[in-house]
Parts: structure tokens; sequence; C-alpha cells
């Protein structure tokens, strides 16, 4: 309650008559009148001032309601007043959703973009947009049918925009289903509450067929002469206002492609098929910000051939050589030419005709060439070189629309009717010893053969027919001459063989006429004989290579050291030792077996050891040989492991804690024994109270004292190492630790 002045009331809808205020009177008023937006129901008692509702104030009907408030004396005359009295109606959530549509539909392209919207939903509320009860969130609640366990549809809580999933994008198909069926509902509160308000409607989605699709393979004929750019195809996004744009698969100097900003595409200018046969590139839309909108679409475009290429003779001229006695019908050789027009097409075709003979003599018609193979034939006689030793012939070779001369000789050659013949059937002997160097002449040989000169049926091939198992012996022809020398190819041995009966014939590289043959007079005989020459002994192996442990016992046979005499003498084998250390290792017995002299252990320091072995003959000790023993010795795990620094390691005193040290182990054994080792204090001189080690890699582990209470002086800290070999072998270190106190140069002093 209060005096009568201006006021403001807020006042929640609904809830039934109510009191608000009472205006107190002040004389000489004697009663209240008010006036204004009463709605019927909004007033005030004349005599008490009481302002009341008398009903439920509506926001949806009326968000304000603006009156006047006065006070009057017994007359009736105004005493105070008017004043404002506005009350403001407070929303409730009272009223539902509301969609715009008691159906929706909607059209979506297959392979859309997932999450751009081809349509919305709306819907509204009555209540106040301010606040929570109009406030709006929309999901799908089903989804007829639903093929995936994913949707496949999606929808903006906030906007109500309905999209492809990323599932639906990708199985989206008019041709599996292409219809489906959404219930969108809708909440106030943002969809927050459980108490939210709920309207619901169904939304029916047609699937067509997406637009954005590669076009089928582009045919293009080469070399036309329409006036460029040509349109050859076309493509459509499924999004309006996209930019298409071309990239190549292929990296080529030009792309003699182009699109239009509506989704033409162009060929820029004419194709050679003989150059490039096809193109692939691919096509892209993209949205104002550059991104892509759509899958890539891959463009196949192929060349088609024009005949525009004429035959070319595959050489400028075609030399074909016959022989004297081919019979008629016979192939003797092939003319062949090219076009570079597309293969097995007609307009790579080709076709051949003798144009010309020349000379014609003894007939016009000596020669045929098969049409479309080009093999040439003589007719129906066998030709003479005593009528000509060549013909020149013209042949014309044409495709469907171009023609080419191609030159073709044809040389009549001698027949191989004579055999070679040697001068002498018997070259006699020769005495040679069995160390004569390889590569040397023995003998000069000579046949002569009656056929036409530098040809294949007069050039003679010598070969030894008879008494050389092993190839031994090499003839070599001098071309010119015709001249055989016999060479050394292999060393001789007296032991194995110490005499060559030899039986050497000369033949021709090109075949003897069916009734000649080649016989005695294409033979000759020739001796040699091979001497002895003293030999030294043999090894069986040049270098004897072996591996043993370190660990060996002493007098461990560990290999035997053969040899023998060529001659058959016997042998005698003896040692030197080429390296020293520590006095001897290996000691030679008889008939080669080497032993291990020294003691068990072998130094680690030499890895390998070198020793020559000499065998002699037992009666001839100046013929001698060598061969090398090499002795790899494999190591054991046969060393603990020791900290690597004898000095002593320092902290400054006082210790103030938080210091350490850095130490490191190391092992006289190969690594692949410890590839890591581990530190430990041992469980004395109360080490692990005064003192921690902690790992910091696989040969360096910190020491750091574990408090300050240290005198300066100097401590022995037992340290256990381990170098985790096989077999494993662990070493207790005392390390010497001084705590002293520091110069500037933080060192002992």
């Amino acid at each position: 309650s209060g005096p009568l002045k201006n006021m403001d009331f807020s006042v929640q809808e609904g809830g039934g008559p109510r009191i608000l205020h009472q205006f107190t009177l002040e004389p000489p008023a004697v009663s209240f009148r008010m006036s204004g937006e009463k709605a019927g129901i909004i007033d005030i008692e004349p005599k008490t001032g009481i302002l009341y509702i008398n009903g439920s104030l509506d926001w949806e009907t009326k968000q304000v309601h603006k009156l006047q408030v006065e006070s009057l004396d017994e007359s009736g005359n105004i005493v105070k007043g008017p004043y404002a009295v506005t009350i403001y109606v407070e929303d409730i959530n009272d009223n539902p959703p509301e969609f715009n549509q008691t159906k929706y539909y909607g059209v979506v392209r297959q392979n859309s973009r997932p999450g751009k919207p081809f349509m919305y939903v709306h819907a509204t509320d009555r209540d106040d947009p301010t606040t929570p009860h109009a406030q709006l969130s929309y999901s799908i609640l089903h989804h007829f049918p639903k093929p995936y366990e994913e949707m496949l549809f999606q929808i903006d809580n906030v906007t109500g925009a309905i999209s492809p999933s990323r599932t639906g994008s990708y199985y989206l198909d008019p041709q599996k289903q292409d219809t489906f069926t959404l219930v969108v509902s809708v909440k106030d509160m943002a969809g927050k509450t459980t108490n939210a308000f709920t309207s619901s409607v169904d939304v029916d989605i047609l699937v067509m067929e997406s637009l954005w699709k590669a076009p089928p393979t582009i045919h293009i004929k080469e070399n036309s002469t329409q006036a460029h750019p040509v349109n050859i195809s076309k493509v459509q996004s499924n999004e309006p206002g996209v930019i298409y744009d071309i990239f190549e698969k292929e990296k080529l100097p030009r792309l003699p492609f182009s699109i239009s900003e509506n989704g033409d595409i162009y060929v820029i200018e004419p194709l050679d098929r003989e150059e490039k046969d096809t193109y692939t590139f691919f096509v892209v839309s993209k949205d104002n910000k550059g991104e892509l909108v759509d899958k890539p679409l891959q463009i196949q475009v192929i060349v088609e051939d024009i005949n525009d290429n004429p035959p070319v003779c595959q050489q400028d001229l075609t030399i074909i050589e016959v022989q004297e006695n081919e019979i008629g019908g016979s192939n003797i050789g092939t003319v062949f030419a090219t076009d570079m027009d597309e293969k097995d097409t007609l307009n790579s075709r080709l076709q051949f005709q003798i144009q010309s003979q020349e000379p014609k003599f003894p007939s016009e018609n000596l020669f045929y060439i098969q049409q479309d193979t080009g093999t040439l034939q003589l007719t129906g006689r066998s030709l003479s070189k005593r009528d000509s030793a060549k013909y020149s012939l013209k042949v014309l070779v044409t495709d469907s629309k171009f023609e080419t001369i191609c030159d073709v000789e044809v040389h009549v050659i001698d027949i191989n009717d004579q055999i070679p013949i040697f001068k002498t059937s018997d070259y006699g002997s020769v005495t040679v010893a069995e160390n004569i160097p390889i590569g040397t002449v023995l003998l000069e040989i000579q046949a002569t053969d009656g056929d036409e000169p530098n040809t294949g049926s007069s050039f003679i091939i010598y070969q030894v027919k008879e008494g050389d198992p092993n190839n031994t012996f090499i003839i070599e022809t001098d071309s010119e001459t015709n001249r055989g020398f016999v060479k050394i190819n292999k060393a001789l041995d007296f032991e194995t063989m110490p005499v060559y009966n030899l039986v050497i014939n000369a033949t021709n590289p090109e075949p003897l006429v069916p009734d000649v043959q080649y016989n005695s007079s294409s033979l000759t005989m020739f001796n040699v004989f091979v001497t002895n020459v003293e030999e030294p002994p043999v090894f069986l192996e040049p270098v004897y290579k072996r591996e043993v442990s370190e660990d060996v016992p002493v007098n461990t046979l560990v290999m035997t050291v053969e040899a023998y005499d060529p001659e058959g003498d016997s042998v005698r084998i003896s040692k030197f030792v080429l390296m020293e250390v520590q006095g001897k290792y290996a000691l030679c017995l008889a008939y080669g077996k080497i032993l291990f002299l020294q003691k068990s252990y072998l130094p680690v320091e030499e890895e390998i050891y070198s020793v020559e072995v000499v065998v002699s003959e037992l009666n001839n000790a100046a013929q001698k040989s060598k061969a090398f023993l090499i002795l790899h010795l494999r190591d054991v795990n046969d060393n603990p492991p020791q900290i690597a620094t004898d000095y002593p390691t320092f902290f400054c005193y006082p210790v103030s804690g938080g210091e350490r040290t850095l130490i490191q182990a190391t092992d006289a054994d190969e690594q692949l024994f410890y590839s890591k080792f581990t530190f430990s204090l041992a469980n004395e001189m109360n080490a692990r109270n005064n003192w921690e080690i902690s790992q910091f890699n696989a040969t360096h582990a910190y020491l750091s004292p574990k408090h300050g209470n240290f005198e300066e002086k100097t401590y022995d800290v037992p340290i256990i190492l381990n170098d985790n070999g096989n077999p494993p072998l662990e070493n207790k270190v005392n390390h010497k630790v001084s705590i002293c106190k520091c110069s500037s140069e933080n060192s002992c002093f």
C-alpha cells in the first residue's frame, strides 16, 4: 500500500484473480477512479483503493495494460492525478509450437553434398520469442524406410534445414529406393527440458538421379576442320551457382580442353591421333569459397583416326639375296612398309604391287608379290647369275587414299656347290711344353673353295672334329685369306693328356646344295705332343678359412690342409706363422693337421690370424707352393663390465641435494654380448641410504647423493654392474666419490 503515484507492475499471465496494490487516501480525497486498458478484469475499489485483477491475463492477447488512477473529493473533483499505472504481462510456456504446413514435400539429388540443405521445415510458437518458451529445436524422430544403421538425412536443429548425411550422400540411389518419409519433431524450451511442448510433421522426400555424372567416353575425329572451340559434352552439378574447372590427370604441355561457366566442355584446337590418341582429365565443381561441391568427374576422350598418313617404306632400298637354285614359287623375301594411321583399321591396311622390273630379261614377270603381305616370290623358274646378277623392282604400296613406291634389289648369288679342299691331308706333328701360354699359335692351315668369293658359300670355318674332348685348341679363320690358325685355348697338362691326334674339318656357313656332300678332301690331320715340365705341389684349396671360439681348448684340431704333386711325388707340408702375439698359435703336424698351441684363452685384441702354409716335394724342396690359413676368433662373454674411468667422481662440499653425475660402464667383449648394462647399488657400506643410481641409457647411469649430510672426504660407493650377456656377467666395483670444496671453476682444490 501507499499514496497515489505512478507505478509499474509485472504480472504472470494466467493465475486467476489477485490483488496488486492498495492506494491510500489523502484528505480531502474520499475515493479513487481508474480508466484505461482494463480489459474488463482490471479495476480499483473506489473507497479502499485496492487495485485488483478479477480474472487471468493473457500475454498472447495483450502484453501491456496502460491505466490512469486519480483521487476524488466528495464533490467528485480530482484531488490528485491522474497517475499512470502500467501492468506488464509476463509470458509462461502455454503454447505448443506449430508447423506452418501440415505436410512437407522435398526433392533431393543422388550424391548431393552432405550437409547442403535441399529443403526447410518451419514452425512458430506464440509464446514470448525473447524467452526459452519460444526457442525451438528440430530433430528427426523417425526415418521410413531406414535401410542403414545411420540415417540418410539430417536436420539442423535451429534452422530446420534438411540435408543428406554423409551416409545419404554416398548411398542414396533412386534405383534402389526413391521415396522416404521423415517424421520431424519440434520442441520449445530449445528441447532442453522434459516438459517442453512437442509437435511433429511428416516430410515426404523424392530421390532423383544425380545430375553430376561423367558423360560417356567422348570420341573426336582427328584433324577436324571445324571452327574451334567445339562443344563436345556437358556436365551439370546438383547445386546451382557452382564454378566449374578442369585439371589434368597427365602432365601435358597444354591441355586442349576448356569448360564454360554453365558446364559445357570444349575442345579448343584440332587433335592429332598420331601425336596422342587418348586424353584423360577431371572436371570439378566448386562453391564461391573454392571448396569442392561434388566429387571430381573423370572425362575420357578418344581421338578417332582418319586416313591422313601415306605408307612409308621401312628401308630406302630393300636388298634380297636369292640363290641360283631357288625353285619357282619360293619365298625369297618381304617388302616392309608402315602406316602411322590406327593399327588394324582400313586406314592402315597396305597392299603391294610390282610396278616395274629391270632388266626384263629373260622375262618381264620373274617375280610375284603377295598383295596383302608384301612377300616376294619367284614365279615359274630359277634365276641364273649368267642372265643377270641383280634385278631392280619398283613396288607400289597403297592404302585406301595414299600410295608410295618402294625400291627393291634382288641379288642373285652363287649356290654352294663346291666344298673346301685342304692343300694337304696331313700337317704332321709339333712338340710343345705343357706350360706353353694360352693363345699361342701352333700351326697355320689352308683350304680353298671354288664358290663365289666373299660369300657364305666360300667362307671357310675350321673346327677340330676329333681328338680334342676338352676344347683345348681353337681355330680362327682370317676372313680375307681363309687361312686358319690353330691356337692353345686351355692350359696343357702332360699328366692328363700327353698326345693329341687331331682331325680338322673345313666347312661353309652356307648349306651345300642337296647333291653335294663334304668328303675326305675337307679333312686334315695334325698331331700335338706335350712334354712334361716339373711342377710344384698343389693345395686342394688356395685359402683355408675357419672360425673358432676364443676359448677353444689347447691342442684342438681346427682343420686339415691337403696337397698333392701333379707328377705323383710325395709332398711335405710345413708352416710359417706370419702374425705373432704372445707366441705362436698354430702347429702344423704331419698330414697337414692344424692344432692350437697357445693357452686356452686367446687375447681378444686380435680377431683374425693369418697363417702361411707351405707344401714342398719330399725329394725336391725347391718345388713348393703356398696357401693361407685364415683363422677368425669368435668372441665369448668372458670379461665382466667395468667403470670406464679410474679417477674419482666428485661433488662440491657442502652437498645441497639434487646434484648428480654421469658414470659409464664398459666391457672388453664384443658389443653383441651386452646390448645394455644395468646399474645397481650393493647392499653394503650403507650405500643405499646415502646414494641412489638411475639408468640414463644403455651404457650410462646417474649417481647422486640422497641427502646433504656428507663430510668432506672420499667415499667408496659399491656399484653392481651387469652386462646382460649370454651368459650374463656381473661385477661389483667400489667407485670412488669425493666430497670436496670446489674452486670457482667448479673443480676440487
